[in-house]
């Protein structure tokens, strides 16, 4: 008929394949891809002065960074301290935690470490007493020394990797761990690569 658009009929016509949200409009699959959530330990050089540390947990704490430890220390310029930092986040929250904290003006510097970083991490085990022989063998088991010794407990001080520290605390279950202290997770790169400023 006059004044009709030509071209197929309804049910002829292409439709794109894909989900549709609830109004109808089709879900680009690449963009509704999620990451996963993957551990890095970032480390980071500061200025060692009052107040730095309450900065840096603030500006996690606002963008809702998921941190796993936070540790901080001098280093061996006494002007310098590091902060070794533990999140598990997606990949673009692990790049927007590096970018933040680089904004930050007491940061000197910030890399985030390969996979095989040297990693330690320290606990203090308080376990009960009431089988000291079999406690102790347990602690030899993972290089712990006791470092408090009671009639009813004895705390014992593990270091190693966060595997080993939480297979050993898995091992003292069974005596009755009465407390547990953990510092975070300490890390350095293998071989000479330094952070800038850390001579």
């Amino acid at each position: 008929m006059p004044g009709e658009m030509q071209g197929p009929a309804p049910h002829e016509r292409m439709r794109p394949e894909g989900r549709r949200n609830s109004q109808g409009i089709r879900i680009d699959p690449e963009a509704e891809v999620t990451h996963q959530p993957r551990q890095a330990v970032l480390s980071a050089l500061v200025k060692h002065e009052p107040g730095v540390l309450a900065e840096v947990s603030g500006l996690f704490s606002r963008r809702q960074f998921n941190i796993e430890s936070l540790t901080v220390g001098s280093t061996v310029d006494g002007k310098v301290a590091r902060m070794t930092i533990v999140i598990e986040e997606p990949e673009p929250g692990v790049q927007q935690a590096k970018k933040q904290l680089e904004k930050l003006v007491p940061t000197i510097s910030v890399m985030e470490l390969e996979p095989e970083a040297v990693r330690r991490e320290l606990a203090l085990v308080k376990v009960n007493a009431a089988k000291p022989d079999d406690v102790n063998a347990v602690a030899e088991m993972f290089d712990g020394n006791a470092v408090d010794v009671t009639t009813d407990a004895v705390t014992y001080e593990v270091t190693g990797s966060q595997q080993k520290i939480e297979a050993a605390i898995d091992a003292f279950q069974q005596f009755d761990v009465l407390e547990v202290v953990r510092t975070g997770t300490a890390a350095l790169e293998r071989g000479g690569d330094t952070l800038d400023n850390d001579d």
